[in-house]
């Protein structure tokens, strides 16, 4: 049965920060639905109404493009090797850029990743459990490298040339922001 809580409160944090994999959710009022894992450390929860999400280059910019149109969006964490547990978060977002006096403290919570393209301020609204009881056992074997070894590899250059021809539109043809 769902449960539904006004803030993170402390048990939900501890679970959050210990998952290795989430999911964003974010739609715009017409188009696709935009789902994606994440991974790497790129996720804090300063406090109970609030987490901070560092944002990779990736093949697209769905989430900005949608945050930017109707501000919401749902972060899924689910538990894949211990006691079954889903817990949602459901909130509204401000896309901080390197242009914006949050960025350095924001970005000091975090290892230095390459590839940093925003981070996502989620306000939380509520967040919802619920038993996880079909989601079954998965093992974590480590982190992928891929993705940080490109970025290394594309260097500041040619990370803002990546951008420029492939982020700046959602799959929808709508604008990032970026």
């Amino acid at each position: 049965m769902a449960n539904f809580f006004p803030t993170i409160n402390p048990k939900l944090q501890k679970f959050i920060t210990s998952q290795k994999i989430f999911f964003v959710a974010t739609a715009d009022i017409s188009g696709r639905v935009n789902l994606s894992p994440k991974g790497i450390d790129t996720l804090r929860v300063p406090d109970e109404n609030r987490i901070i999400w560092l944002n990779l280059t990736g093949s697209g910019n769905e989430t900005a493009a949608h945050i930017m149109a109707v501000n919401r969006i749902t972060l899924m964490f689910c538990a894949f090797e211990q006691k079954p547990l889903i817990v949602r978060i459901y909130g509204s977002a401000s896309i901080i850029h390197p242009d914006n006096p949050l960025w350095d403290d924001l970005l000091a919570q975090f290892p230095t990743i390459t590839g940093v393209r925003q981070i996502f301020d989620i306000q939380v609204q509520s967040a919802q459990t619920s038993c996880g009881w079909g989601v079954p056992y998965f093992s974590y074997h480590g982190e992928r490298n891929e993705l940080t070894r490109w970025t290394e590899k594309q260097g500041e250059d040619g990370i803002k040339k990546y951008w420029e021809e492939r982020n700046q539109l959602s799959i929808d043809g709508k604008p990032t922001d970026l």
